[in-house]
């Protein structure tokens, strides 16, 4: 099985039980990553691990290079990534420190973000309809039953811009419209992982019930970190159990997400892009 990329989210910013532990620094032709990875043995699979907010948890949202995080992840052979998150709950059943793997997204950035490889000469629409990978997903609901830990199957995750948290009319205008956590980081990695043909899975640790609760504690970003503290564990417990339970062959469609996406002829891509682009695009041009 090919590398698997593990992405930290606030309050994980370290995998327990590496081996073999490498830090790499890696350049991109989109700039720095959010900082070092680490490479390593977890459960006798290789595992790519990165603090998305960088280990001194530095970098807002707005400002993480998404790109260069991917395609770094790409160029050290990754092929599936879980991506581990804080989100504020839109519905009372889901509790925080529950778990809850994100299957649909709804973006409310204002696109200060750079969440396309694409562009400078070179057009390509991906398929983008089921936004994560359901066998991703089937490995990490099985290892949470085995573990009997709580959590939620399925559910859409809205990303907002940050790095205010929402008004209190915001929060109850998105949970009128059936969203059932919010974040804001998950989608630019979702996009950018499926043009880069990684597999890719979200799972979210709800630490909040966002501000819309009238009983419950407004979101602070003290309340995330400790409920964060609280349930990191169980975190890294899933993780490790997870890995286990991926399948070794990738027959899903993750795979081959750009075939027939690129629609700007080769002769026509700019030689520079071509040279940038190629760990994602070389084997379609």
């Amino acid at each position: 099985m090919a590398r698997i990329g593990i992405i930290g989210g606030s309050g994980l910013y370290d995998i327990e039980g590496l081996t073999k532990i490498n830090k790499v620094s890696i350049d991109t032709p989109f700039g720095s990553p959010s900082d070092e990875f680490i490479t390593g043995a977890l459960e006798g699979e290789e595992v790519v691990f990165l603090p998305r907010h960088g280990k001194a948890h530095r970098i807002l949202p707005t400002e993480l290079n998404y790109r260069a995080n991917i395609y770094a992840m790409k160029k050290l052979g990754v092929e599936r990534i879980i991506s581990v998150s804080a989100v504020g709950s839109f519905k009372k059943e889901i509790k925080p420190c529950d778990f809850l793997l994100v299957d649909q997204f709804v973006d409310r950035t204002n696109q200060a973000r750079k969440t396309t490889f694409f562009g400078q000469g070179i057009v390509a629409h991906i398929g983008f309809a089921e936004p994560v990978c359901g066998q991703l997903v089937q490995a990490l609901i099985q290892s949470a039953k085995t573990l009997q830990l709580d959590i939620h199957p399925q559910g859409t995750y809205l990303n907002m811009e940050g790095p205010a948290f929402s008004t209190k009319a915001e929060s109850c205008l998105y949970k009128s419209w059936g969203m059932d956590v919010i974040g804001m980081t998950n989608l630019p990695e979702a996009r950018l992982s499926r043009e880069a043909e990684i597999c890719y899975a979200t799972l979210a640790m709800v630490t909040d019930y966002d501000c819309w609760h009238a009983e419950e504690e407004a979101v602070s970003a003290d309340l995330i970190f400790q409920n964060m503290r609280s349930n990191v564990q169980n975190a890294k417990k899933l993780i490790k159990a997870a890995i286990l339970n991926i399948p070794r062959k990738r027959d899903c469609l993750c795979s081959q997400a750009l075939k027939g996406a690129i629609v700007t002829a080769p002769e026509n891509i700019p030689a520079e892009v071509k040279k940038k682009l190629d760990i994602i695009i070389g084997k379609y041009i």
